[in-house]
Formats: structure tokens, C-alpha cells, sequence
């Protein structure tokens, strides 16, 4: 059964790692799925390879013009959006909390938080008329529990999950859901520092109660029950998928 059938997706940041396991689990499941990067070849090989149903489109999420130009194709184009997925995000600025700058500090706002804000003012309002509408904040545990060196992302993802909670209390009255999924150390090449160094990786996984290094496919799932009718009673709610590192026996 396609539980996405017919449905529109916006997927940002999707020409790897997990924004490519959930464009290709939303194809899988029926819908047309909008992937969205900074680099159109990149984006057109995925594309080939995803299927047709995936339609490649270059958008720099730091730039609010090419965010209102994404917004307005795939509506020209499909008429709505049903699925909107901020995946999207950057971790420029690891290091000493005292040694970051107002430089680092700004662009990881613009990349991580603003752009996720920028993009649900687009969407949200033709959901809300529609009266239908999942929104996916991808967030962090490091947005639960500080990441030691990496204050400025742990703060952009805590806000993330806060701006999901507040969006999920003003909209779901109007039938739109909005819910973040907080990943813990996935095999993806934005947290490689963590899990190519063999120490890095087996303290990791000592903390977990399951053994094994976590895989973009194992997000993506979760992201698909949250953009289907399935998860009609589910909204303001982050899913930790972390193997357990965050529980408080580990």
C-alpha cells in the first residue's frame, strides 16, 4: 500500500545522507517528492537514481529568495504541498563555547533555524486552507542534551524543537501537524568526526543500548510515519531515535 499516494513533498538538504533515505522512502511510498540542495548536478543525479518521481530542484536554504523561488515552482508546478521536511543543516562552528564568533553564530542560525522558519511561512498557510499538512523538523539529541564543543549547534537544534512545539499549538487546530525527529550519531558525512575514528565510535556505542551505528534509512522511517495519516493523532512530539544513548540507565 502507498500511504503517500498522490501527496507533495518538500524534502531540503536531501542529496545525501538522511534527507535521501526519506526522499527515497517518500517516492517509495507514492508521493512526488521535491529534493532540494545547493548543487543542481548533484541534485540531478540523485534524482536518476531515486526515480522520476523525485524532481531535483537547487535551492541555497541560507537565501530567502531562493526559498520563495523553491515555494513558488512546486506550487506551479503541483498545485500544493502536503509534506514539508526541514532537513537541512550545517555544523560550521565546532570548538571552545568562548572561541565562537558572531560570524559562526549568525550562519548557523541563517542555515539551521531560519530557514526551517522561512520555509513554514511559505507552506503552512495553503496547508492550513486546505485544512491538511505534515510538517518535519529533522532536530538533534543535541538539542535535548548539549553537545560538549558544539554550543552553537545544540542551541540552533534546542530551538528547532521549541519552534516545532509552537508551530504544532497554533496550527493543528487548522489540520496541519508539525513534529521534529531528534537523531542520535547516524553514519552520515555531517557527523563522520564521531564515527570514522574507531575510539570516537566505540565510546558512542558503549552508551547505547543498541550496539549498532545508527543509519539514515532508520530516520527516514520514522520521518515517513510522521508525513502519513498514520500519525493523524501526532503532532507537537520530538521522536528520539538514538539507540538509547539518552537514557538515563546508560
Amino acid at each position: 500500500m502507498s500511504i503517500l499516494k498522490d501527496k507533495v513533498a518538500i524534502v531540503t538538504g536531501a542529496s545525501r545522507g538522511i534527507g535521501r533515505s526519506i526522499a527515497e522512502a517518500f517516492v517509495r511510498e507514492g508521493a512526488q517528492v521535491v529534493i532540494c540542495g545547493r548543487k543542481q548536478e548533484t541534485l540531478n543525479e540523485v534524482a536518476s537514481e531515486i526515480g522520476p518521481a523525485a524532481r531535483p530542484v537547487a535551492c541555497h536554504v541560507g537565501k530567502a529568495e531562493e526559498i520563495a523561488a523553491l515555494v513558488e515552482a512546486v506550487t506551479r508546478e503541483f498545485g500544493c504541498i502536503d509534506i514539508l521536511v526541514n532537513n537541512a543543516a550545517t555544523n560550521i562552528a565546532q570548538g571552545p563555547c568562548l572561541e565562537m564568533d558572531e560570524g559562526q553564530f549568525d550562519k548557523m542560525v541563517e542555515i539551521n533555524l531560519k530557514s526551517a522558519f522561512r520555509l513554514v511561512k511559505l507552506v503552512a498557510p495553503g496547508m492550513c486552507q486546505r485544512g491538511s499538512g505534515s510538517i518535519i523538523n529533522i532536530a538533534s539529541i543535541a538539542g535535548l542534551r548539549p553537545q560538549f564543543h558544539s554550543l552553537l549547534y545544540s542551541m540552533t537544534k534546542a530551538a528547532l524543537i521549541m519552534m516545532t512545539k509552537s508551530y504544532a499549538v497554533e496550527l493543528g487546530p487548522k489540520g496541519v501537524r508539525v513534529n521534529a525527529i531528534a537523531p542520535g550519531l547516524i553514519q552520515t558525512a555531517l557527523s563522520e568526526y564521531y564515527w570514522r575514528d574507531e575510539e570516537r565510535r566505540s565510546k558512542q556505542l558503549d552508551a547505547q543500548a543498541i550496539k549498532h551505528l545508527g543509519q539514515p534509512a532508520e530516520i527516514a522511517e520514522a520521518a515517513l510515519l510522521l508525513a502519513s495519516d498514520r500519525s493523524s493523532y501526532l503532532t507537537g512530539q520530538t521522536l528520539v531515535i538514538d539507540g538509547g544513548y539518552l537514557l538515563s540507565s546508560m
